[in-house]
């Protein structure tokens, strides 16, 4: 395939979930003669939801690469998933592309998949567009949606629609081009019309001092200057193109891809691209040296491991070792770049930029890692991943599959950085992450049918903590006599409330009662000792211990012996300290439409959470609140319920809290539950 570097358009389909972007993509990649039949989500044929889990949910959990060529040009794109769940494949395939289409329902209008992937383009600096689709439905209306999009998005003056629809709802026929002095668009749209095209051709003037000298004598633009001022508009960010149509219908399609050529930039085009290292990138495809970022990997159920790079500068051919410069230069070697839709593959013998292409069986080469053909390469800025928001603890079903369940989901960490493994030391137990419970369910669902693992999921215990409220004192003797030398140390401790510091650790001894190369064997004491609190056996924060006095013996004393002292002075002083339990508390931030405040609120008050504040953005309510990690682990699955999946969130630890007494004494009795547990096995 030798399609120009000048004719290669390079975006995502990105937006919320059920906008149809997979319906639009299996659309594209027809029309454009890519594959011989159409496909279909609902009858499980979809080129982009290809995946067995896929087409049993009929949705996409996974992004997909494609490319079809498009008149004299060729689209290398992505099919990025719309759910909260699985945004780690949404913001990788969003972060290697030229262009941003954002596909809104003509109903249902914006949702948080639609506000992820317009922030993360504005925070990249990415063009991007709009396709209302949908426009086919009863409850369609293109001027609703339009309103709210530019409310949420820059404004009428931002936010111009390319074409017009012609009919809505029940009616709709068809689309009639904005910029198109021939169109025969119907005297109802000509002043709508006439308006808009007006705003575009502002806009676009703006971009050059010479196109605005022409349009301010004439009136009007040339063709060519119409063309360079809409790439230049659009890859500025001057200008957010709003198309609409209807995939189910192949309506409004090809208008939509030949604004994709008239519009979108090249691969080549500014701005440049920044590297690690602070340098900037020639995106010729004659530079030097190729530069490529992989951003995506897959397990091949037949080739193995694939690879998926997008190809930023210069020109890769087969013939050439691959340095991986993000590890230690070490080399690759490939024998072709494969352009791939959905599962079916064609080899290619170079890759130049703007292309999306995966490789196979590479050694020593992980998502984020940049690829060049030369060692003398900078890295490119890693694609930085979300933290998980759900946690489950997790154990095999069968005892003696512990390593199977970890090398299976190493794997598939390997694809998608979102998932984590960790083991808690502190309440005992593996715990899996990720970003809610479709995501981790799928990750069972796998384990089960490509690993052949099964597993159990639970609530994860509550690291909670203890604290001091006041001030308590013991003296402790160990002495002990087993014949030859004996132990002996007397340690007289003191535990305070610290509330600036987690820990602190001083000596008040004086005349020598306790020689001072023993003391610090009291801190290793109280530090042994503070990992089991007398509550609930959690780790003790805020607090001060001192050691105050104490007795040792010439022959009998040892490090050890003042050790044990110490660990049971500091157990019996905080008993002794008005002992509490804390809890940890995180910080919410939930993103929803404004009609669904009251069922949030009244939500986040049966969990004990606080609302700190309401905001919104881009025509979303937003709203900060405290809630406490016990009270989170179903929050994820209720806000979909809540706001019929039109709600997100993101979740960070902010501090430890006074668990309430009645809570309290629940926590303790199940804490000693498992203490006699664990001591049985």
């Amino acid at each position: 395939m030798k399609t120009p570097v000048a004719n290669i358009r390079n975006f995502v389909l990105a937006g919320h979930a059920g906008a149809g972007k997979t319906t639009l993509a299996d659309l594209m990649l027809f029309k454009a003669g890519a594959v011989p039949r159409l496909g279909s989500v609902d009858q499980k044929t979809s080129v982009s939801d290809f995946r067995p889990e896929e087409q049993e949910r009929k949705c996409s959990l996974y992004s997909a690469a494609l490319n079809c060529p498009w008149k004299d040009h060729h689209f290398y794109f992505m099919d990025a998933p719309g759910s909260a769940d699985f945004c780690g494949e949404a913001i990788a395939a969003q972060s290697v592309v030229d262009a941003v289409i954002i596909v809104v329902d003509a109903v249902a209008g914006i949702g948080p998949g639609t506000l992820r992937a317009f922030k993360q383009a504005k925070n990249a600096a990415q063009p991007r567009a709009i396709f209302v689709n949908g426009m086919d439905k009863e409850q369609a209306d293109f001027h609703k949606i339009l309103a709210q999009l530019q409310d949420a998005f820059g404004g009428p003056h931002v936010c111009v629609p390319f074409v017009l629809p012609d009919g809505e709802k029940g009616a709709f026929k068809g689309v009639f081009p904005v910029l198109k002095k021939d169109a025969q668009i119907p005297p109802s749209l000509a002043e709508e019309a006439a308006h808009d095209r007006q705003e575009i051709l502002d806009d676009i003037a703006e971009e050059d001092e010479t196109i605005m000298e022409h349009y301010l004598s004439e009136g009007d633009l040339t063709p060519d200057e119409l063309d360079r001022g809409l790439h230049l508009a659009f890859l500025h960010n001057h200008i957010v193109p709003v198309f609409c149509g209807s995939a189910a219908k192949d309506v409004g399609i090809a208008e939509l891809m030949d604004g994709i050529i008239g519009v979108f930039p090249n691969p080549v085009m500014e701005p440049p691209i920044t590297l690690a290292d602070g340098s900037t990138l020639d995106r010729k495809p004659e530079a030097d040296c190729g530069m490529a970022l992989v951003f995506k990997s897959v397990a091949d159920p037949f080739i193995g491991q694939l690879s998926y790079m997008r190809v930023y500068s210069g020109t890769f051919r087969t013939d050439g070792d691959l340095h991986n410069i993000s590890n230690n230069d070490s080399k690759e070697r490939t024998s072709s770049f494969l352009r791939v839709n959905g599962k079916e593959q064609i080899s290619e013998t170079e890759a130049v930029p703007g292309m999306i292409v995966a490789i196979a069986k590479l050694k020593a080469t992980h998502i984020n890692q940049t690829l060049a053909t030369k060692s003398t390469a900078a890295r490119f800025t890693p694609i930085e991943f979300p933290k998980p928001t759900l946690s489950f603890a997790i154990a095999p079903k069968n005892k003696g599959d512990d390593e199977k369940v970890g090398s299976a989901i190493h794997r598939m960490s390997e694809e998608d950085p979102t998932i984590r493994l960790e083991h808690n030391a502190e309440t005992k137990e593996t715990l899996l992450h990720g970003m809610g419970d479709q995501h981790l369910n799928n990750v069972v669902h796998r384990l089960h049918n490509t690993f052949k693992v099964d597993v159990e999921l639970r609530t994860p215990r509550v690291p909670y903590r203890e604290t001091v409220t006041g001030s308590g004192s013991h003296a402790y003797r160990h002495k002990k006599q087993t014949g030859g030398h004996g132990q002996f140390a007397e340690v007289h401790l003191r535990v305070e409330r610290l509330a600036d510091k987690e820990y602190e650790f001083a000596s008040e001894v004086v005349g020598g009662n306790v020689p001072r190369n023993f003391i610090p064997a009291i801190e290793k004491g109280v530090l042994e000792a503070k990992v089991n609190g007398p509550l609930a056996g959690c780790h003790v924060i805020n607090f001060k211990a001192v050691v105050y006095d104490g007795k040792y013996h010439d022959v009998d004393s040892s490090e050890m012996a003042f050790k044990i002292a110490s660990r049971a002075a500091f157990r019996e002083a905080m008993k002794a300290a008005k002992p509490i339990l804390l809890e940890p508390i995180m910080k919410l931030r939930i993103v929803f439409p404004d009609h669904y405040m009251g069922d949030i609120t009244g939500d986040l008050n049966t969990r004990r959470g606080r609302v700190l504040g309401m905001d919104s953005e881009d025509g979303q309510q937003v709203v900060l609140a405290d809630v406490p990690l016990a009270e989170t682990f179903s929050y994820s699955s209720t806000l979909r319920s809540l706001t019929q999946g039109r709600g997100s969130f993101e979740m960070a630890f902010d501090r430890y809290e006074a668990v309430p007494g009645n809570i309290s004494k629940k926590v303790q009795e199940e804490a000693a539950k498992h203490r006699t547990a664990d001591a049985e096995e």
